[in-house]
């Protein structure tokens, strides 16, 4: 029988330990109970022996040390009262703070993730060790889920790194590389992947003769040495800059950032169990459970294949063609050359395709650390890149995509002239935004390997691809477009054909719902403020400026086509582009910019001169009451694609509306929030806006949810 533990101990010298983690059957190590259980029993041991001159913890999987603890047992909580959660994490703290009185020294040899519950079990150890490795990386994204560490990190890391260092590691749950940890003082030793084992038993041997660790020991335990002058400016500046970062919405990072000013003072023992208290004040909240759902949406995301079929197998993309080298083509072939695969590109402008191929070389040659091109990247991504005006030469292609003007004649035309040229196995696809997929394929000989692989702007920064089946779309064809677009380092969700796909049809009906705000007289302050206060990256208003009122309005009238009894047709917006005000690509919209660069933009007293005419009244509406009219038509429209089933799952469409639009992470999803309310809460709050038409009416999905008391993730 196969051994099914995840740590095993081995004796590579015979006084030195080693236990290596390897989680059997999974790709990570993470730390449920019955791998805690397993460490617990490895140490119970060891402890009793008298021979041992170190530990070295390590794990056998590539990329990959421990990537924190089991998030399913987080989830399976329900609902545990204040002391249960604080024995909980005292618990797990105390195991771990094992490894810091260990009868002999104790070394976590660090290559590849060690996140979480690992870095807090690293932290605990005397020593660590980290490989150069791009992989390997060191931090506490626990505030991104809406909590703090809770077995030690906030009080253990101050003591190691200084309380500068942690508060930065714990409050930005961002993760730093090797070189950084030790900067910071984290680790006592840089190398390569392939001396890591050595190096960890050097380094037993060098703290077995200075038993220099010991003394680290002693001072580590003891309240910090830190002035209240300089504790009081860290916590001014931290403070501040955790609200601007944060915007109220995210309590985790302050409240770790005053549970280490606060136990600065204490030794550490007194500080872990100010940190247990202080976890026990987050964990459970509705703001962490909505962000370990938005956890498990991702992880989720990660392993769908796009198709139910496992039959369908993606095939290999080893070259790329893009046709159009604009904004959308420029930024496309850019992700793709990041990954170090060749692209065709070509546009008919051949200005447009020199500035194309300028714009994916300055992005790709970008270098975080000197903020400005490298030329050594430069140098090695530009033979990638083969600008052309010849279709010839995207014969040898395996993945063509067309990213020109948003004209369904002009794409039919392209695909007549290039589907001829391309290999029998080669996937064609549109970068469309609102055209049918279906229509695009009706001339095509084989809408079989034809799709939609839709790209949000700007391309190096959005997460989301939509991958849209056609009606004759095969599941090869899914699969492939699926698998690319994770090979690039995107997040694809897959969306039947039909008009605005899943993010922008969610989306209209939310601008939409804001201009009938305005022509009911709601301030556009009124409306900006609940649409940031619920939080939206952006109001509504500012949202249209950014697009183009023309491009709204062209995507409204698509809209309206397909669902007149929801979808109006604005004459506000009409108004807009009537007079010119386009937003910040004109230089004024519903706000005036100051150049087309954009920027903020500032309330416009001429807007007057457009708006007066068309509206129909004041209106005095609360905030709650401005956010369930934005909101609530979403959720209405999400229930009808669900019904449709244009999407598999209600999570795709959390996840497509967080990644899409920014709907905010903290709320979940806009299902999840949904369910945060019931549905029978919903129907009821619906009832004073009915009159408003059919957009607010309940569906009949929410009204069978609401008789059966069930919600969108029960479905």
């Amino acid at each position: 029988m196969a051994d099914s533990s995840t740590i095993q101990l081995s004796m590579p010298e015979a006084d030195i330990a080693v236990l290596t983690l390897d989680a059997p059957d999974k790709g990570a190590n993470v730390l449920a109970q019955s791998v805690l259980a397993e460490l617990d029993a490895h140490l119970t041991s060891l402890e009793k022996r008298q021979d041992l001159a170190g530990l070295i913890i390590r794990s056998a999987k590539s990329g990959i040390f421990i990537a924190g603890a089991d998030l399913r047992e987080f989830a399976a909580a329900k609902n545990p009262t204040r002391e249960q959660t604080i024995e909980v994490a005292s618990r797990g703290r105390k195991l771990f703070q094992r490894l810091s009185k260990c009868p002999f020294v104790t070394v976590a040899a660090i290559d590849g993730v060690c996140v979480g519950g690992g870095a807090e079990l690293a932290i605990w150890c005397d020593r660590r060790i980290m490989t150069t490795s791009p992989k390997a990386q060191y931090g506490f994204p626990e505030v991104k889920l809406g909590m703090f560490p809770g077995w030690g990190g906030t009080a253990r890391t101050p003591r190691v790194v200084g309380l500068g260092n942690a508060v930065e590691l714990v409050t930005s749950g961002e993760s730093i590389d090797g070189r950084t940890a030790m900067q910071m003082g984290l680790i006592s030793d840089l190398v390569p992947s392939e001396r890591l084992d050595a190096a960890a038993v050097a380094l037993v041997r060098a703290e077995q003769q200075s038993k220099s660790y010991l003394a680290d020991r002693e001072l580590w335990s003891r309240p910090l040495d830190i002035d209240d002058t300089e504790l009081g400016f860290l916590g001014a500046t931290a403070s501040a800059y955790i609200q601007q970062q944060t915007k109220g919405h995210y309590p985790a990072p302050l409240a770790a950032l005053e549970v280490m000013l606060g136990s600065a003072g204490l030794d550490v023992d007194a500080a872990a169990q100010a940190e247990a208290e202080g976890f026990a004040g987050l964990f459970g909240t509705p703001i962490n459970r909505a962000l370990i759902n938005v956890f498990f949406l991702t992880d989720r995301n990660k392993k769908d294949t796009g198709v139910e079929s496992p039959d369908a197998r993606p095939r290999d993309i080893k070259a790329v063609g893009v046709f159009g080298a604009g904004i959308m083509g420029a930024g496309i072939s850019a992700a793709v050359v990041k990954r170090e695969v060749p692209v065709t590109l070509t546009d008919a402008a051949p200005p447009a395709l020199a500035g194309g191929v300028q714009k994916i070389l300055e992005e790709v040659a970008f270098n975080k650390q000197t903020k400005g091109a490298d030329p050594q990247r430069m140098l090695k991504f530009a033979p990638l890149i083969n600008a052309t005006t010849t279709d010839a030469e995207f014969k040898g292609c395996d993945l063509v995509i067309e990213a020109v003007v948003e004209n369904p004649k002009v794409k039919a035309e392209l695909y007549q002239r290039i589907e001829p040229l391309l290999g029998d196995g080669t996937i064609l696809a549109s970068n469309t935004s609102a055209i049918s997929i279906g229509r695009l394929a009706e001339k095509l000989k084989r809408p079989e390997r034809f799709c939609g692989i839709h790209f949000f702007n700007p391309v190096r920064k959005m997460p989301l691809v939509e991958v849209i089946r056609g009606p004759k779309t095969s599941d090869a064809t899914i699969a492939t477009a699926v698998a690319f677009a994770k090979a690039i380092g995107k997040s694809p969700i897959v969306v039947e054909d039909g008009p605005g796909f899943l993010v922008n049809r969610l989306l209209l009906p939310y601008m939409n719902e804001a201009l009938e705000l305005m022509l009911d007289g709601v301030e556009i302050k009124a409306i900006e403020s609940a649409a940031k206060g619920f939080g939206m990256p952006m109001g509504p208003i500012t949202l249209y400026d950014v697009v183009g009122l023309d491009t709204a309005y062209y995507a409204g009238q698509v809209m309206h086509e397909a669902f007149p009894d929801r979808i109006g047709e604005s004459p506000l917006l009409a108004a807009m582009v009537k007079a010119g005000r386009l937003g910040q690509k004109a230089g004024v919209g519903f706000f005036a910019y100051k150049d087309k660069k954009g920027g903020r933009g500032a309330p416009d007293p001429k807007l007057a001169d457009v708006l007066k005419p068309l509206v129909r009244g004041q209106t005095k509406l609360s905030e709650q009451q401005i956010v369930e009219r934005l909101f609530l038509p979403m959720v209405l429209e999400a229930t009808r694609i669900l019904a449709e089933h244009k999407v598999r799952d209600p999570r795709d469409v959390d996840l497509g509306l967080i990644y899409g639009i920014g709907f905010p992470p903290f709320k979940g999803g806009l299902l999840f929030w949904a369910d945060t309310l019931g549905a029978a809460k919903i129907i009821e709050t619906l009832k004073p806006y009915e009159l408003l038409g059919p957009r607010y009416q309940p569906t009949p999905m929410l009204l069978e949810m609401a008789k059966a008391k069930q919600g969108f993730y029960e479905r």
